[in-house]
């Protein structure tokens, strides 16, 4: 018997949209098929120019993005859809398996990635996860973290640190939201894999590496540095001195 599973909605109760981008138009059919059996909204695109046109008219809450389209590649729509919207969680398909071009996907700013040929239901539950990250979803009221001048607001998913907004993705954000919750506390790499990415991610404790970064480069720059490296224990958060 399958289990019954929670109803994703965004904020004003409207279904969540995602957009597919898939220039193989069976595959692009599939997957916006298996979309819309979750009650969500769903548009497709066959290539790069479409996709960033349809995205800026549809505002999409997620989209899934083929690497390799006719136009431009995946990496370069990525970086116009972001243009217009920073936080945009977004799940990448891919034909190729290696790690460095599942690396170079999320360097870009991708969120996820599924490797072709893959399931229908495990493309759907990356993007249950991501969207629970984003804060779209109807949700408990959640609270203002506070860590020294360092704060984060769980409802509208604003951080400031002295006063100064700082734009986070959404797994940027999830991830120093979880560093917050655990302030002084020192979270190992398997810590923060199971907690911020959900799943299995093949034991590629680099990708953690690879946002502690991006997160110290939004964070720390230019300032007194909150996340700390314990080396060969993880990494720590708490309020600068």
């Amino acid at each position: 018997m399958r289990a019954m599973k929670s109803e994703l909605r965004r904020p004003d109760g409207q279904p969540v949209r995602v957009l597919v981008v898939d220039d193989e138009a069976t595959l692009a059919e599939l997957v916006s098929m298996a979309l819309r059996l979750e009650g969500w909204e769903v548009r497709s695109a066959p290539d790069g120019a479409t996709a960033v046109r349809t995205a800026r008219e549809f505002r999409p809450d997620a989209v899934v993005l083929d690497v390799m389209l006719p136009d431009i590649d995946g990496l370069e729509v990525l970086r116009r859809l972001r243009a217009d919207a920073p936080a945009l969680p977004v799940l990448f398909l891919t034909a190729r398996d290696a790690v460095e071009d599942r690396i170079a996907g999320l360097t870009a700013g991708g969120d996820d990635y599924v490797t072709k040929p893959f399931s229908l239901e495990e493309v759907t539950l990356r993007l249950r996860a991501l969207m629970r990250r984003t804060g779209i979803t109807e949700a408990s009221a959640g609270a203002i973290l506070t860590v020294g001048d360092l704060t984060l607001d769980e409802d509208s998913r604003e951080v400031h640190r002295a006063g100064e907004p700082i734009e986070l993705t959404a797994t940027e954000f999830e991830l120093l939201r979880f560093l917050m919750r655990n302030p002084r506390r020192v979270l190992s790499k398997a810590q923060i894999l199971d907690r911020v990415w959900n799943y299995d991610f093949g034991g590629q404790a680099n990708i953690v590496e690879l946002y502690i970064s991006y997160l110290r480069k939004k964070i720390d720059a230019g300032r007194p540095p909150m996340i700390h490296t314990m080396r060969g224990a993880g990494y720590v958060l708490k309020a600068a001195r």
